[in-house]
């Protein structure tokens, strides 16, 4: 099943499904979300959002309009409330953002590998530097975990470095700009349960940018994975999987006590 916005990857089992929506980052798509969606509880109605920036879409994307939008298009396609949000790297910055001016929010979320940084200095030069002559290493991390290990390193290089080119400027550009706003963003007004999680190794997405969001988010959690890199729905999907059930389980409980 498919609406503009999301498509259905996994349909509800009762009558009172708890639906999650799943938002991948820059160039990503369905395969690193497989484990991590397959491990989620039997009741859960499971959504994929349609993103622009997703691998093999239109790169034209960005040459117009707010990105962040698009996270409002996908909330807006599910049909009915939103449970669980589950947002991954340059998706992180385009959700809060949009959540920040939006009333019509899902219930909580969880950030996966955050990209945030608290304030406007703690953005150099450098940062942009190791941003743009670096991304291909940002897409073959993203590469390599898609793969587990069936790709030559030289293969993973090369097919980086494609999907870099495919992406182009505009597209970096409107991942540096996303993250480059986060210090601007209103995030303290969002009191809804988030629960953050990164990995200590992800040289991507430094695992201080995702102790700086939780620390400005009034109803936050972080945890900090050992072993575990960029992909943490792919690196360790269990644990992942364990979170969204935890917040289901913890969104039941508030409604059970608000009808009684």
């Amino acid at each position: 099943m498919t609406a503009t916005g999301a498509r259905l990857i996994r349909p509800a089992t009762s009558d009172t499904p708890q639906r999650v929506l799943l938002l991948s980052g820059l160039a990503g798509n369905d395969a690193v979300w497989e484990l991590f969606a397959g491990g989620l509880p039997d009741g859960a109605e499971v959504w994929m959002a349609e993103l622009p920036w997703s691998s093999f879409r239109d790169p034209a994307w960005s040459h117009r309009g707010d990105p962040a939008e698009r996270v409002g298009h996908s909330l807006a396609a599910i049909p009915g409330t939103v449970d669980v949000l589950v947002a991954h790297s340059f998706a992180v910055p385009l959700t809060l953002e949009w959540l920040a001016r939006n009333a019509d929010r899902p219930r909580s979320a969880i950030m996966l590998a955050p990209f945030h940084r608290a304030t406007p200095g703690d953005f150099t030069w450098d940062t942009a530097s190791t941003y743009l002559n670096g991304f291909h290493r940002i897409l073959e991390e993203g590469l390599r975990v898609r793969s587990v290990g069936r790709l030559g390193d030289d293969v993973v290089a090369g097919m980086a470095r494609r999907v870099r080119d495919r992406i182009g400027p505009y597209g970096w550009t409107r991942f540096f700009d996303a993250y480059l706003r986060t210090p601007f963003l209103d995030v303290a007004a969002l009191d809804l349960p988030v629960r953050i999680v990164a990995g200590a190794d992800d040289f991507c997405a430094p695992p201080g940018d995702a102790a700086a969001l939780a620390a400005r988010l009034p109803n936050a959690r972080l945890e900090i994975l050992t072993d575990c890199g960029h992909f943490p729905m792919a690196e360790r999907p269990g644990h992942c999987a364990g979170v969204v059930g935890d917040l289901l389980r913890e969104l039941s409980r508030l409604t059970t006590t608000s009808r009684s």
